[in-house]
């Protein structure tokens, strides 16, 4: 029987739906060319936003519309924060995060006796190895080197959906790193559901994992999303030993305003904030600062937001991800009384892109006449090559061909929307 995987949400359920790929191929199905055409559909769902699950239900039924015949799993976040409401879907088996792993056991079991399945178990303690295989199907290989998180904000669903803080070994972090170069991949990214929190369970630091990941063939290591936080200048010093990381930060912001991240229970205000991006851009210069700014947070004035906007402002992001904040049942937040009406977090997010724009744009003009690495992405264009350099800018060689996954050294000689552009020295 053939099947497909359709992944919604970060970087780590990308990992995971590779695992998934993996164990249905060593249990003896193949996969599907097309999801249309395959006899099994497995969708791996987010549940961060109310959008998240609203993609899930509606890829559900797609698939059964599509395809009245398949065998629908609906698996990840959505089941295992929202138990009962998944099982409405019709999705004719539903697997939380902690059964994953269990998916082509399940089936089995299924084809040979049909009926609606629901396998929703306790997360486990420890890293669970059979779901972490690191997704190699990008031109930067993304490793899954932690998994959950202890910290509670208001807004947040995560702890629910994934459990507490659990660490990949750094002895898998080097084997998985070796299969990355073995494949022909010259950059790594390190990802997880609260990655500065690696290894706090086993007595390691996020520096710990950067070291094991340096393998021969790996010429890049680059960071997912990181609390400031947990940038302390002994992180900062240990990353510092290892010449492959990427100067690239993205650090987690949600609110500039002090009085919005205290009911978000944040751990950080807005002046340890800027303290660790001066001392990261002191310890990388030409390092990007990269974040997210949630608008409309649970009684967001007017002035918090304006208090926001102009520390967006004062930081100089290279890039801000803007989303509107997002009622999830079974938080703190949700149960607040002072929601900000659809309409007003709407205009909010429209200013503060308008805002990102501009300093994106700003940024990357300021890159005009500096030298970097590019590591060429897959083609886009007969007119150009493009890529990547270490501080994650995006980069466009116009008149070349170049081959995928090459390293090339270049001189940026302008900056349009949302790039810049360059000539090979």
């Amino acid at each position: 029987m053939t099947f497909s995987v359709y992944t919604l949400g970060c970087k780590v359920n990308s990992c995971e739906s590779a695992a998934i790929i993996k164990s249905m191929l060593d249990a003896g199905f193949e996969k599907a060319d097309a999801e249309a055409s395959a006899d099994i559909c497995i969708i791996n769902s987010c549940a961060v936003t109310s959008m998240s699950v609203k993609k899930a239900r509606l890829h559900i039924s797609r698939c059964k519309k599509d395809n009245p015949d398949s065998v629908v799993v609906l698996c990840g976040c959505f089941p295992q924060a929202y138990p009962e409401d998944s099982a409405q879907t019709e999705a004719d088996i539903i697997v939380g995060n902690g059964a994953k792993a269990y998916i082509p056991h399940l089936l089995k079991e299924y084809l040979e006796k049909p009926g609606k399945t629901v396998y929703i178990n306790p997360l486990p303690r420890e890293f669970d190895m059979l779901c972490a295989e690191a997704d190699l199907d990008r031109t930067r290989a993304f490793i899954k080197i932690e998994d959950g998180c202890d910290r509670f904000c208001t807004y947040c669903i995560i702890p629910t959906a994934r459990g507490r803080v659990r660490s990949m070994p750094l002895s898998e972090i080097t084997r998985q790193a070796q299969l990355a170069a073995q494949s022909g991949h010259k950059e790594i990214v390190l990802t997880g559901i609260n990655l500065s929190c690696y290894g706090q369970e086993l007595d390691l630091t996020l520096g710990d994992a950067v070291k094991a990941a340096d393998v021969d063939g790996i010429e890049r290591i680059r960071l997912g999303s990181l609390e400031p936080d947990m940038m302390t200048d002994g992180e900062i010093a240990k990353l510092l030993e290892c010449p492959k990381l990427c100067p690239h930060f993205h650090l987690s912001l949600q609110s500039g305003s002090d009085s919005v991240l205290k009911r978000m229970r944040r751990r950080y205000d807005t002046a340890q904030y800027e303290e660790v991006c001066d001392k990261l851009r002191r310890a990388y210069p030409d390092c990007s600062i990269t974040t997210d700014i949630m608008v409309g947070f649970a009684g967001e004035t007017d002035s918090e937001f304006a208090e926001t906007a102009s520390f967006a402002e004062k930081t100089g992001f290279a890039k801000i991800h803007v989303f509107p904040y997002s009622i999830r049942m079974g938080t703190v937040a949700a149960m607040r009384g002072d929601h900000v009406v659809p309409h007003v977090k709407s205009a909010r997010a429209k200013q503060m892109n308008e805002t990102a724009k501009r300093l994106e744009q700003e940024f990357l003009k300021k890159q005009i006449g500096k030298e970097f690495t590019v590591l060429i992405e897959k083609p886009q264009s007969d007119e150009y090559s493009n890529g990547f350099t270490e501080s994650y800018i995006p980069v466009r060689i116009y008149g070349e061909q170049i081959e995928r996954h090459s390293l090339v050294r270049v001189k940026i000689t302008g900056a349009a929307e949302q790039y810049c552009t360059a000539e090979i020295i």
